[in-house]
């Protein structure tokens, strides 16, 4: 594995066919389509990959029941395109991560026949939508099916639920698996590698890019010969970066999500509130152990801090709250997180009625190739639709996509039973077993290797809970560079408990550290940081913090 400097050198001293901006979903899945295709690529992003947007979704691949019903309601054919595209998408992601992802039923709890009929006209539509990629039929639960798979569902006049099918996933690890498998594809990425400013060939096109390492501040440039901006939320900055004063196209909306421990509804079920005070839909999805709750839509500004607030802690649990027999209250929240949906503007309007469609611009002065709006769910259809304009750009001619059956690393050989082969080979717990499996594949024994060479390493990082030490180290060789880089979106812990990963931050840092070059006082300050940030979670949500034994 090459060090973080080495690597930057290799970038700076070659040429590349094309630079993606933008370490996201989308940019990583860009990435991964034009290496596949023969073209020398770069992947650079300003953050880590998947530091923002891409790890604070709902979790969900799906194709959007919500838009369904706004393209019927509105006859808003951007609505159904969304929905048709993402459902076709939908089992591809399924099948290319398959350690990441899951089939997952939702339940839609109806307390008139009236809503009984209208969800399951609907969602006979989604299922012939999605055509012979539909995952299984939707159908009408009994009252007391329904009350035996959700057992702390409010009972009073409940007359049944309609169920359906889609997908769910672990973002975050996707988002660093499509990043892992275009290095392994002969790629270069490197996070925390800011672009400051694109330079222009005499004809006006683009031909390079200004870059400065967020961690030694050292500038150099990129060559290649197109360019990509795939930066979701600020987009924007990047276009006008290429075109000064060009017209802004981006609209955020921002979306919250809580955690609450998984017996407040006990299932193998998700359900769907289908509709809340302001005209949404609300999801409690069961996630890695976990309830996860949401999501809210509120507008915000590039600048904006996206935390998880009090005021949407309080909406979210009083919609909850609505279909449970025993209400929620706020000190059982374990962990929360806020993101920021990048939405393509097409006038003005309420960012709720805003379509989820992407929207791919080439910029005819610079050449810049944007890729804007869209969802998890079609992040690959849409780096498809992108490489095909980079190739016609670059005068070649477009070669067919190979993302739509190439499994990401560790996919090769998994089942849903691998985690078993884990207790056989290493005598480790079956919650480390299947934390290690559905984080890493069929590549988890890289990380047990560790623990073996190393028996400190086989520790769990925090007692009682499934993370153990040697995935701070294997967390260094995914280009983790901070100890929110490995407790967020390597390892999972923040998502899980941000108690847990509190009292994690000093042995990540005194772990991580030795592996970056960290000072003594580099790492008792980075540890304090962590913990200094988790402390504002807690504030700005309205929550007390509580010790991480108390919530596990």
């Amino acid at each position: 594995m090459k060090s973080r400097e080495e690597l930057l050198r290799d970038i700076e001293s070659q040429s590349f066919d094309v630079c993606i901006i933008g370490g996201g979903a989308t940019g990583a899945g860009c990435a991964l389509d034009a290496q596949l295709r023969g073209l020398k690529t770069v992947l650079v992003e300003a953050g880590d990959f998947a530091g923002a947007t891409s790890s604070k979704a709902t979790k969900i691949i799906h194709g959007g029941v919500r838009y369904l019903e706004e393209a019927v309601k509105d006859m808003d054919p951007e609505q159904y395109h969304v929905v048709n595209r993402a459902l076709h998408e939908r089992i591809l992601m399924l099948k290319n991560g398959p350690y990441l992802s899951r089939t997952l039923e939702f339940l839609i709890p109806c307390y008139h026949w009236v809503d009984a009929g209208y969800y399951d006209v609907g969602l006979k539509l989604y299922d012939w939508i999605a055509g012979e990629t539909s995952i299984f039929p939707s159908h009408f639960l009994s009252r007391k099916e329904a009350l035996r798979r959700m057992p702390t569902l409010k009972s009073e006049e409940l007359v049944g639920a309609v169920a359906y099918a889609d997908g769910q996933f672990n973002d975050a690890r996707y988002n660093i698996a499509l990043v892992k498998t275009f290095w392994e594809s002969g790629g270069d990425a490197a996070n925390y590698l800011r672009v400051t400013g694109l330079q222009k060939s005499a004809n006006g096109k683009l031909a390079a890019a200004e870059v400065e390492d967020q961690l030694t501040h050292r500038k150099f440039v990129i060559q290649a010969k197109a360019f990509v901006n795939s930066t979701g939320p600020v987009a924007d900055i990047m276009r006008d970066m290429a075109s000064p004063g060009i017209p802004k196209r981006m609209r955020l909306s921002k979306g919250s999500h809580i955690l609450l421990p998984l017996d407040v509804l006990p299932s193998d079920d998700a359900m769907l509130i289908p509709k809340t005070e302001d005209g949404r839909v609300l999801f409690a999805v069961p996630w890695m152990g976990r309830l996860l709750v949401g999501t809210t839509e509120k507008e915000v500004g590039v600048d904006d801090e996206l935390l998880l607030t009090a005021d949407e802690v309080e909406f979210m649990l009083r919609q909850l709250n609505k279909y449970l027999e025993k209400p929620v209250v706020a000190s059982q929240i374990v962990a929360g997180f806020a993101g920021a949906r990048p939405l393509v503007s097409r006038g003005g309007g309420d960012t709720k009625k805003l379509s989820r469609d992407d929207e791919l611009e080439i910029d005819p002065q610079s050449g810049l190739i944007s890729i804007m709006g869209g969802k998890w769910t079609t992040h690959r259809a849409m780096a498809e639709d992108t490489i095909d304009a980079v190739q016609k750009s670059l005068g070649s001619p477009v070669t067919p996509t190979l993302t739509r059956s190439h499994p990401l690393t560790g996919s090769s050989g998994f089942t849903p039973v691998y985690w078993m082969s884990l207790i056989k080979k290493y005598g480790i717990s079956e919650q480390v077993a299947q934390h290690l499996s559905e984080r890493y594949g069929t590549t988890a024994p890289e990380v047990m290797d560790l623990a073996i060479k190393n028996p400190e390493l086989a520790k769990p990082i925090v007692e009682g809970f499934a993370p153990i030490r040697a995935e701070i180290v294997y967390s260094a060789g995914e280009m983790a560079v901070s100890i929110e880089d490995v407790l967020a979106r390597r390892v999972g812990l923040e998502f899980f408990s941000w108690s847990a990963s509190r009292e994690a931050a000093p042995v990540v840092g005194t772990i991580l550290g030795p592996q970056l070059g960290w000072s003594a006082e580099q790492t008792e300050s980075r540890i304090r940081e962590y913990e200094k940030k988790i402390d504002r979670y807690f504030s700005v949500a309205g929550l007390a913090a509580e010790s991480a034994h108390s919530v596990n």
